[in-house]
């Protein structure tokens, strides 16, 4: 394990508290490159946005009285990653890359908005395992450093590393989601969990119209204990306090009977 090639992204940017709790979570495993956005990219999903004029720049960064190589560019986390494939990893490919730990829980219908899990799916299109670790913050930190203990999300951050370097992930399994609650410790419990077909995450506003701009709405978190699947992320981590692991695929194709699928519209 010591010979690891560990690289970390996240989608908060380079100077992300949260990005450098990762980094002291797991820099006596390997060797590590972080490659992250220059900035705040929350929300971009793994869309391939950014200056396209832009390179990955060399940053310095230390940690544990360890230097640590270190590249920012002004794109999207899966941009970065994507480029940082042909690029910087062309001949070196890491073991396992890290997205995060990232401000704020990612669960349920809309992780496929998320930039932490993007540029975790983008590593995974390339064939390296990868984890996406997120702590549950309030909404007002999503978009700003604000101070956070780390600790509970830092430990599990590196156990699941540690068990997914230790062995190679399951067929279908490309990557795992891991969400912290707030208050978690080290003896918080954990479940592996499905990801839930519920919204978390929901705009809210008493009066629309044609004139309602897109920054009128405000998020809110909506929990419906009664509705949220009873093995999902949302109630492991909304409901049961606990750390919910999920494990994603790249297959976005429905586990459906697909001659059956295929009768059914032609009948």
């Amino acid at each position: 394990m010591k010979d690891a090639h560990i690289a970390i992204t996240n989608d908060d940017g380079i100077d992300s508290p949260g990005l450098r709790a990762a980094v002291q979570a797991v820099v006596d495993l390997g060797r590590i490159t972080i490659v992250a956005p220059t900035d705040q990219q929350t929300a971009t999903g793994r869309g391939l946005t950014g200056n396209k004029q832009s390179k990955l720049e060399k940053v310095s960064y230390s940690g544990d009285e360890t230097d640590i190589a270190a590249y920012h560019c002004p794109c999207s986390p899966a941009q970065v990653v994507r480029h940082a494939m042909f690029t910087l990893f062309r001949f070196d490919k890491p073991d396992i890359l890290i997205s995060g730990i990232n401000y704020g829980e990612n669960l349920g219908n809309m992780i496929s908005c998320s930039g932490t899990v993007g540029a975790a799916l983008e590593a995974s299109s390339h064939g390296v395992a990868a984890l996406a670790v997120s702590k549950q913050t309030d909404i007002a930190s999503h978009h700003n450093y604000t101070s956070q203990d780390w600790r509970a999300a830092a430990y599990f951050l590196r156990k699941f590393t540690r068990l997914v370097l230790g062995r190679k992930l399951p067929a279908d399994v490309d990557l795992l989601k891991i969400d912290v609650p707030d208050g978690a410790d080290e003896d918080t419990g954990w479940q592996m969990t499905r990801l839930s077909r519920s919204s978390y995450y929901t705009k809210h506003l008493d009066n629309t119209s044609i004139d309602t701009r897109v920054c009128d709405f405000k998020t809110r978190i909506r929990v419906a204990e009664e509705e949220v699947e009873s093995d999902s992320d949302i109630y492991a981590l909304a409901v049961d306090k606990q750390v919910a692991v999920t494990p994603l695929s790249l297959d976005f194709t429905s586990r459906v009977d697909l001659g059956s699928l295929r009768d059914s519209l032609l009948s």
